[in-house]
């Protein structure tokens, strides 16, 4: 099934914004699976450098992950104030701790001012845009995560690194 809504600026974009490769992600920071993806996807993007760009969109399985959705706010604000990709990765890397408590912490950590990341939590632009990417991903097919379309169209393999990159080369 193809990608419904293209990559625009409102997405999360890492590495070369003109790469002839699109990987994008939908993903849930409580999801076990994407978990396990997560350290694949970095070797994806260490060995494809320049020629791919990755995006992530949310997709937080709130049905079974009950903090989920607090873990998606929490990396949308960070992108507000600068530091997506380094909140992306603290959740991913502290995925059995998504608590409220532990997010604040973490935003410390990645060096944001906790007092204001504190009052934009609370502010419902974040919740709004992690419904689009929620409701793009339906219209696109997603129905588990994590699911991944290359280019715009939905990829069907392993995650593995190794398969995805040999994928990737055959492009």
């Amino acid at each position: 099934m193809p990608l419904k809504l293209p990559v625009s600026e409102k997405d999360h974009i890492q590495g070369n914004a003109d790469a002839r490769i699109e990987l994008v992600e939908y993903g849930d920071y409580q999801c076990p699976y994407c978990g396990a993806a997560y350290p694949e996807v970095k070797k994806v993007q260490k060995e494809m450098g320049d020629k791919m760009k990755l995006v992530f969109r949310n997709f937080p399985l709130t049905n079974m992950h009950e903090n989920a959705l607090n873990a998606a706010i929490a990396a949308e604000v960070a992108g507000n104030m600068g530091k997506f990709w380094e909140m992306h990765d603290m959740l991913y890397q502290n995925q059995r701790h998504l608590g409220y408590d532990y997010l604040v912490q973490y935003a410390e950590k990645i060096g944001l001012d906790t007092q204001q990341f504190e009052e934009k939590f609370q502010q419902p632009q974040y919740k709004e845009k992690i419904e689009q990417d929620l409701e793009s991903g339906l219209r696109s097919g997603v129905n588990g995560t994590p699911s991944f379309f290359i280019n715009g169209k939905k990829y069907e393999g392993s995650y593995n690194a190794e398969e995805m990159i040999e994928y990737l080369r055959s492009l």
